[in-house]
């Protein structure tokens, strides 16, 4: 005999309301703590005043070079990569273009088409992406959010993405970046940008 069974019908009623409670109380918690408590939870606001502020046009110009890492469903580094990169701008619209070389031998060449704003907001697009990212610029930091389809042998997967591009008090911008499906992290990326020596 089971232990529900042990229960008469009333007792039944009140576990399954119980245990109906406590599910909901965890998952709201879980959800209180995404919104408030997490990379996801952060507001560009929390970043006004907080250091130089990020002139994007003037920072990602010219050539730079980015070294980074991505970490894997699991926290576990998947993959390293350097990429060359060149920022062009006319005004407030311009290009950056990233030349990637990964440590599997893979390369791979990506495209920003983007659109500064007066009031710190940022449109981009790149070929693989669906529609538009869209971004803000709050002090040192700019938030975009957009989803990107993967390659073929990469899964082909759409995701949801959390771009976080930091600017330091030295002139290097630090990238974090969050991948998701279903709303579970299933990558994340972290990078640094600085210009190229020379």
């Amino acid at each position: 005999m089971s232990f529900a069974g042990a229960l008469d019908k009333e007792s039944r009623v009140e576990l399954f309301v119980f245990l109906s409670f406590a599910l909901i109380l965890v998952a709201a918690v879980f959800g209180l703590r995404r919104r408030f408590l997490s990379f996801q939870g952060q507001q560009p606001s929390e970043y006004l005043g907080l250091g130089p502020d990020l002139v994007l046009h003037e920072r990602l110009s010219g050539a730079m070079v980015c070294d980074g890492l991505v970490f894997g469903p699991t926290g576990r580094v998947s993959s390293r990569f350097r990429a060359d990169v060149r920022g062009d701008w006319t005004g407030r619209e311009g290009t950056v273009t990233l030349d990637f070389a990964f440590d599997s031998g893979a390369t791979q060449l990506r495209e920003w088409r983007l659109s500064l704003g007066n009031d710190g907001h940022v449109a981009a697009e790149a070929d693989d992406i669906d529609g538009r990212a869209k971004g803000r610029i709050v002090g040192p930091t700019l938030r975009m959010a957009y989803r990107i389809r993967l390659p073929e042998d990469a899964g082909g997967h759409t995701l949801s993405v959390v771009d976080w591009i930091y600017l330091t008090e030295h002139g290097v911008l630090v990238n974090r970046s969050q991948f998701r499906k279903f709303g579970i992290t299933v990558a994340e990326l972290f990078a640094v940008i600085r210009p190229k020596e020379g």
